[in-house]
């Protein structure tokens, strides 16, 4: 079996390195995207002509949404969508025309995935990841997004439009993102921020490593 898996920066990919990221009959293939939905897009592309994967996973960190939530929570997309997309009428906010307006993610990528979160000893949330080109550091920015997508868990800056190209191309799609920043005040967001990268590695892949041990 053939995994692909994307992320956005290059400190991501050194974590997964200093992993045993070895798996008796898989081939990950790990690859920088650089940030955002154009650079995303791209690598995505690259990947399926190049490669041929048999499933994509985007991984990676992102902003929390919702009250509650913790910095090291893992969050599983149900479901991606775009919340800085306007098309016009009749299409929805976040649709681009001609698409649906939330990329499902493979179901039995998604079954796999809740297996996993359910004998998982870490906090772990399943529903939407929103994307756009712009990183969030308050709540009125939250806000925001909630007005466009009332559901969502976590927003980031390539899921959906990883997710677009896979629908495009038929390719199985996940999402698998873990908590990086929150957003109640400057002073927090900056914190968790600057905690998540400096003290958290040990903990940031393991739900992916998890995941594709058992796929």
């Amino acid at each position: 079996m053939k995994i692909g898996v994307l992320l956005a920066m290059e400190a991501e990919y050194e974590s997964i390195a200093r992993m045993d990221f070895n798996f008796p009959g898989k081939d990950v293939i790990a690859k920088v995207s650089g940030i955002g939905k154009v650079n995303a897009a791209m690598a995505a592309t690259e990947l399926i002509l190049k490669e041929n994967p048999d499933c994509i996973i985007s991984s990676g960190c992102a902003g929390g949404m919702l009250p509650g939530q913790k910095v090291a929570d893992f969050v599983i997309a149900s479901a991606t969508a775009y919340h800085d997309v306007w098309c016009g009428r009749p299409n929805q906010a976040g649709q681009v025309q001609g698409c649906p307006l939330l990329f499902k993610a493979d179901p039995h990528l998604l079954e796999v995935a809740v297996q996993v979160a359910r004998t998982y000893d870490h906090p772990v949330q399943l529903g939407l990841i929103v994307t756009g080109d712009q990183f969030f550091i308050s709540m009125e920015e939250d806000r925001r997004i909630l007005g466009v997508h009332p559901d969502a868990l976590a927003a980031d800056m390539e899921s959906a439009a990883i997710a677009q190209v896979c629908a495009a191309y038929g390719k199985p799609f996940i999402s698998l993102r873990i908590i990086s920043d929150i957003h109640t005040s400057d002073k927090v967001q900056k914190e968790t921020y600057e905690n998540f990268w400096g003290e958290l590695e040990e903990i940031r892949f393991r739900l992916l490593k998890e995941f594709i041990n058992k796929l």
